[in-house]
């Protein structure tokens, strides 16, 4: 019998280089890592992503300013350039949640077109925000000098603790009390509105007024008779033609007269008089 012969065996596979190897392997799981890569990312984001806030109920603002300032001046000028008015004050306080202002010791000055010059000033003040209406508050103190000159006495005064001036139209009012000093004499009244381009005060709601009679001015027939009542009554009993009876019905009032006056020419004593409401205007002389 033939020898068996053994089989032809394969050639033997040569091993690959190991950095061949690596790169095999690396392609075979690239895929997987960038994927494993991407899951983390997302997780990532998705993590650090904020979350929306629930809805707040909104809170009133608080009243509290948000700028303040010392030694200010503010000033007005009409369309022509002409100054109309000035607000000074010693500190100014804004608050934005009503857009007002609040002035220290505040000093308003309103110039008319006569050379006319208003001034009031009070301890407090408030303003909206373009400064076209104040309020003053607390010692107000109004005065008028008609040939702007402060060193010449005024002829208006006004004082109360309230005022409310706009400033555009040069107008003044208020709602209490105040005392008005002007065109000899004294008046105190409830309310009044004091026009700076007119030279107009108006007042209404009850009052009283005093004035005092001028030295050197001889007072007529009708005063005298509006004031005395008993001057009244000699008139009465004149007209009757009765002197007796005159005489008798004025009394001793009557008899109290100086050395070569009548009875009727005499000068009546200053009194108050009650007015419901009224009108004055002051004129400023060119």
């Amino acid at each position: 019998m033939a020898a068996l012969v053994p089989p032809p065996t394969a050639p033997r596979r040569r091993a690959q280089p190991l950095v061949w190897r690596l790169q095999s392997m690396l392609a075979s799981y690239v895929p997987l890592l960038l994927m494993a890569a991407l899951a983390g990312f997302t997780w990532w984001l998705i993590k650090n992503t904020p979350q929306l806030e629930a809805p707040r109920e909104k809170t009133a603002p608080k009243h509290e300013p948000d700028y303040r300032m010392n030694g200010f001046e503010v000033q007005r000028f009409s369309s022509d350039g002409r100054l109309t008015g000035r607000i000074i004050g010693s500190e100014m306080r804004h608050y934005p949640d009503t857009d007002t202002l609040e002035i220290d010791a505040p000093q308003l000055r309103a110039y008319g077109k006569l050379d006319e010059l208003l001034v009031a000033d009070a301890q407090r003040g408030v303003s909206n925000g373009d400064g076209s209406e104040v309020q003053l508050l607390g010692d107000v103190k109004v005065k008028r000098y008609p040939a702007g000159d402060t060193a010449q006495p005024p002829d208006l005064e006004l004082y109360g603790e309230f005022l409310h001036a706009f400033v555009p139209q040069q107008q003044i009012r208020s709602h209490l009390p105040a005392r008005i000093v002007g065109m000899g004499g004294e008046m105190q009244v409830k309310s009044f509105v004091y026009d700076q381009l007119t030279g107009r005060l108006t007042f209404s709601g009850g009052g009283r007024a005093t004035f005092a009679a001028q030295p050197g001015v001889r007072p007529s027939l009708q005063p005298a008779k509006a004031v005395s009542k008993a001057a009244q009554a000699a008139e009465k009993g004149m007209e009757k033609g009765t002197e007796k009876g005159a005489a008798k019905a004025a009394g001793p009032e009557a008899a109290t007269t100086a050395p070569g006056t009548s009875g009727a020419a005499a000068r009546p004593p200053a009194r108050p008089a009650k007015a419901a409401s009224g009108t004055a205007t002051f004129i400023s002389k060119p």
